[in-house]
């Protein structure tokens, strides 16, 4: 109580006149007062660990939680990590879950169906079919639109993208899409292109 009423006063009168005063000794108030205003190493772990979360939580873009960081940041435990959120009021923002969708409502004018479930061609370039399908890859979710020959079953071409179907639509008709001569662009060829772009997921 005597070093905290000298701590209060200290504006007042001169350390040295309270301490006499008081009879404590000037030693035993300074080291006192370190002690006091010192951050002890507890206190520094938590700064330090707040700091980095934080740094790494944002360049995350804050979709990060205590599992994710914890790989980020393999000096701290999950746990440590968990509490540090929590004590910055930091929560990960929850992703959007990828739902492929066909887009009826596209607006876009839909094609007839000309082969009527007739899959029969008696030679190239009379029947072209395609259909649409989604990956997940190390990028994320793509979307690999193919369009096939129906008489050599061979690829026409194929493109794939991030986009919505729509998106897709437009690309293959008006162009920017990897089309290939049905010689130079196997089923196989695109088989093998889906097997490396999926491999790194």
């Amino acid at each position: 109580m005597k070093y905290v009423f000298i701590e209060k006063h200290q504006a007042e009168f001169s350390i040295k006149a309270m301490c006499r005063v008081l009879q404590v000794a000037r030693s035993g108030w300074y080291a006192w007062r370190q002690r006091r205003h010192q951050i002890n190493r507890r206190q520094q772990f938590r700064l330090v660990c707040d700091d980095a979360v934080r740094q790494t939580f944002a360049k995350a873009k804050q979709r990060y939680g205590a599992p994710r960081l914890a790989d980020e940041l393999p000096e701290y435990n999950i746990k440590t990590i968990a509490v540090s959120l929590r004590r910055q009021g930091l929560r990960a923002k929850a992703s959007r879950r990828f739902s492929p969708v066909s887009y009826r409502e596209h607006g876009l004018p839909i094609s007839e169906n000309l082969l009527k479930q007739d899959f029969y061609a008696s030679g190239p370039n009379q029947e072209w079919m395609g259909d649409i399908t989604y990956l997940r890859t190390g990028e994320g979710w793509l979307y690999l639109a193919v369009v096939i020959d129906l008489w050599s079953r061979s690829v026409i071409g194929w493109p794939m993208s991030r986009h919505s179907l729509p998106a897709m639509h437009c690309r293959w008709r008006y162009g920017g899409v990897n089309a290939r001569k049905m010689s130079s662009c196997t089923q196989t060829e695109v088989a093998s292109t889906v097997q490396r772009i999926t491999r790194t997921y």
